[in-house]
């Protein structure tokens, strides 16, 4: 009988990583940022860039490890070390310093029992101090799970924290001031791309024309800002990136800025009144943006 080896759990474990980072690769690799995109893809996954990821990056990328950790150090989206389950970021800014920063901080600190750049003993929390976050009339600024809270008091902290705990993706789409409708036009044609005949939370939706995978189809949206509810003709793969037209003049909707999320490039609309409203086209991928003038 031939003698055998068999994989420990660690040797499985290490396997297992190497072909899920393998698949990150090969399918974001050829895109534009693609390096970029490949960490925070394995971020995404882990919470942080494990040294074994990396080494597999560098393996198939051909990008030596010092580049890798060269990237990995100098965007701050990025980290080393597994952080908690909530990130939470305290901006000590000047104009948020001069607002009383230093204070929520403090608070953050209390509340959660941990020093800026430690982590809750649970896993479920992080703190972390930044110098600026592009916010600073809205000072004190925290950005907690990637959602951006102004004004925040030392009598606020506690309820942010209890909101990220009950999950901050939870909203009620008729309360929260967040949720708002918007009536939106091609960036091309300035056609309307309203659909009153059918409504999705309750208001008219936007109809867009669609392409995945070689195939045509129909996607309507809903016109709440802040509002994840969509439909289609077709079954959109998780993270499937859709090529989205105007139904009107059929010019694809494409050219905005680079999802801060996923790397995809966003679809542009005009908003009726003043304004630009991007989406990504990422399926699951909750990315937007919206400038109004």
């Amino acid at each position: 009988m031939d003698q055998q080896t068999f994989a420990t759990g660690a040797e499985k474990e290490k396997i297992e990583e190497a072909f899920q980072v393998h698949d990150i690769i090969a399918k974001h690799q050829a895109a534009r940022g693609g390096i970029i995109l490949i960490l925070e893809k394995i971020q995404a996954r882990h919470g942080y860039l494990p040294e074994q990821a990396l080494r597999v990056v560098a393996g198939e990328t051909g990008r030596s490890i010092v580049d890798l950790y060269r990237m990995a150090t100098f965007y701050r989206a990025f980290s080393l070390k597994p952080r908690g389950k909530h990130v939470c970021s305290v901006c000590l800014g000047t104009a948020c310093h001069v607002r009383g920063a230093p204070r929520v901080e403090e608070e953050f600190e209390k509340q959660l029992k941990v020093k800026a750049g430690q982590t809750t003993p649970d896993k479920e929390f992080t703190l972390e101090t930044v110098n600026c976050l592009g916010a600073c009339a809205l000072g004190p600024v925290a950005v907690v799970d990637g959602r951006y809270f102004s004004g925040v008091s030392t009598v606020k902290v506690k309820q942010i924290i209890e909101q990220a705990r009950a999950g901050l993706d939870k909203v009620d789409l008729r309360t929260d001031r967040r949720i708002f409708p918007l009536t939106v036009n091609c960036s091309r044609c300035n056609y309307s791309l309203m659909d009153p005949a059918y409504p999705i939370d309750g208001s008219p939706s936007i109809r867009l024309a669609m392409e995945l995978d070689g195939k045509l189809g129909w996607l309507w949206l809903s016109a709440l800002y802040g509002s994840d509810t969509y439909t289609s003709n077709h079954c959109i793969p998780l993270e499937a990136v859709v090529k989205i037209f105007c139904p009107h003049c059929h010019a694809e909707l494409v050219g905005g800025d680079w999802c801060p999320d996923c790397g995809a490039q966003m679809v542009t609309m005009i908003v009726q009144g003043g304004g630009i409203l991007q989406l990504c086209p990422s399926c699951g991928c909750k990315g937007r943006m919206l400038d109004i003038c």
